[in-house]
């Protein structure tokens, strides 16, 4: 990597590829060599392993605790020896997530981020600046020459996005820091000092099967074109969700037109809104041309109520391969009831906070085995009693519907701390910077800062960073212009960090 510029000013827009050259240069030059290595979610090796290869070259101690985490640390420039000790944190993962017809193997292939006015995208999977520019703004800071900053570490997390196993098992004592900065926050202008807790809900319903019909014909229905995104980030926004929306029709014409269903999946990802769900089944030929009918109108409908958020919404019919097995009568009922019924969206806004959901839930994942379906929720909530009201409401609904529900990875909300000294300082630098105030926020997503409480309750934490649209899903863009911002205030806040 090449030495960091402070230079401030903005990159001209344009219709192009090439992001290397983008202000900041070293920044931009690290996302396109991320970009290049696979790194979703329990599949950082390849990218962790370039990161400390290449930080041991640069003469920078490295440290990889037993769950994988990385922590590199940096000497202070002279003169800044005494300052408090500074860890900027990232995590290594990103959300693996592809339109239906784009062939892209997250484990091997590269991302391809273009250039696009006035945003980075990627061709047509999420582009990983959630949480890929913090990381190359942490990365591009140690390799540095021309950056001022007091004793320095970095931590990149593993497993994030699919449960945050690194934040929840780093260890105390393996971090020297009295501050810290997260870089996962997706708003230039706002400076974040608390977020949402969460839950993974594990619903299991039993499947009893029986024989297939011969004499029926045998469909599948698939909801697509839907946006998406993140479950926290863009849970208030009324986009559809694809499990719930399948789930809605069959409650209303499964037992009018006589389908068996045979397999139900939607959703890949439970901290995703999901933007694709399919149903295969059996109907008998008398009904198909009336199958046909109802799909075309519910395809109106849910055009015509969701007109404004889900332009792209596709309800199709598809013949498929006849099954030998569909589910009994009592149990496609369950399963129908249960999603149907499940509680999904908003389910609070914040009193404390205005404009900010207290709590929510996303019916993520729906998949079929051997002997089960398989539902996974994703429960968000800024106070303790708001998850646990939800957790109680799954719990009666899945008591109601004959199904059982475990709860796991349960971590905490970051509780705002009004008096937080370095909170101070990035708000007094970034007026100083841009004349102007930024806000003072709470977000609905979850930040591994109150994970980092537990073994290191003494840490002063904020985070920052740029405009990222649409995170979680392949209509990820960041914006370019606030990467440059950002990467301005971080540079502003490391040289005004205070003595010890």
């Amino acid at each position: 990597m090449t030495n960091s510029s402070t230079n401030s000013s903005t990159n001209t827009t344009q219709q192009s590829d090439s992001i290397s050259q983008l202000f900041p240069k070293a920044l931009w030059q690290w996302f396109e060599q991320i970009c290049a290595i696979p790194h979703p979610s329990k599949h950082e090796a390849a990218l962790s392993a370039y990161i400390q290869q290449w930080a041991r070259a640069q003469g920078l101690p490295v440290v990889v605790d037993t769950i994988g985490n990385l922590i590199i640390r940096k000497p202070a420039t002279t003169g800044m020896e005494d300052c408090k000790t500074v860890v900027i944190q990232a995590h290594l993962d990103m959300v693996p997530q592809k339109n239906a017809d784009k062939v892209h193997d997250f484990l091997t292939d590269p991302i391809e981020p273009w250039i696009d006015g006035e945003w980075v995208k990627a061709r047509g999977t999420t582009l990983g600046s959630d949480n890929g520019i913090g990381m190359s703004s942490a990365l591009a800071i140690l390799g540095s020459s021309d950056i001022k900053h007091g004793p320095l570490e970095v931590l990149l997390t593993v497993d994030e996005e699919a449960g945050m196993s690194g934040a929840f098992g780093l260890q105390a004592g393996m971090l020297e820091a009295d501050i810290l900065i997260n870089t996962d926050s997706e708003q230039e202008g706002e400076i974040y000092m608390g977020c949402a807790g969460g839950v993974d809900a594990k619903i299991n319903l039993s499947a009893q099967w029986q024989e297939a019909q011969a004499d029926h014909l045998a469909y599948t229905l698939s909801m697509s074109g839907l946006k998406g995104g993140h479950s926290g980030v863009n849970i208030h926004l009324g986009r559809g969700n694809a499990n719930k929306l399948l789930a809605r029709f069959l409650a209303g014409h499964a037992l009018e037109l006589g389908l068996a269903i045979s397999h139900i999946q939607g959703g890949s990802l439970r901290n995703a809104i999901p933007r694709e769900a399919q149903c295969s089944f059996t109907v008998p030929v008398e009904k198909l041309d009336l199958l046909q009918q109802r799909v075309l109108q519910y395809q109106d409908m849910l055009k015509s109520e969701l007109a404004a958020t889900e332009p792209a919404l596709k309800f199709m019919l598809s013949d498929c391969t006849a099954p030998e097995r569909v589910l009994q009568d009592a149990t496609q009922q369950q399963l129908i009831n249960l999603i149907n019924t499940c509680p999904n969206g908003v389910m609070r806004m914040s009193d404390e906070v205005a404009g900010v959901v207290e709590s929510s839930l996303n019916v993520g994942v729906i998949n079929t085995s051997e002997n089960s379906i398989h539902i996974i929720c994703m429960v968000r909530s800024l106070i303790d009693s708001g998850r646990s009201y939800i957790e109680s409401q799954l719990q009666s609904l899945c008591d109601l519907a004959g199904a059982s529900v475990q709860f796991e990875g349960r971590y905490p909300g970051w509780k705002p701390d009004n008096n937080s000294a370095v909170m101070a300082i990035v708000k007094a630098t970034y007026e100083k910077i841009y004349q102007r105030e930024p806000e003072i926020m709470v977000i609905h997503a979850g930040l591994e800062c109150g994970l980092f409480k537990k073994p290191y309750p003494h840490l002063d934490m904020v985070s920052i960073g740029p405009t990222i649209r649409f995170p979680h899903g392949p209509d990820e863009m960041v914006n370019i212009q606030t990467v440059g911002q950002y990467w301005t205030l971080l540079l502003a806040v490391l040289e005004n960090i205070p003595r010890k």
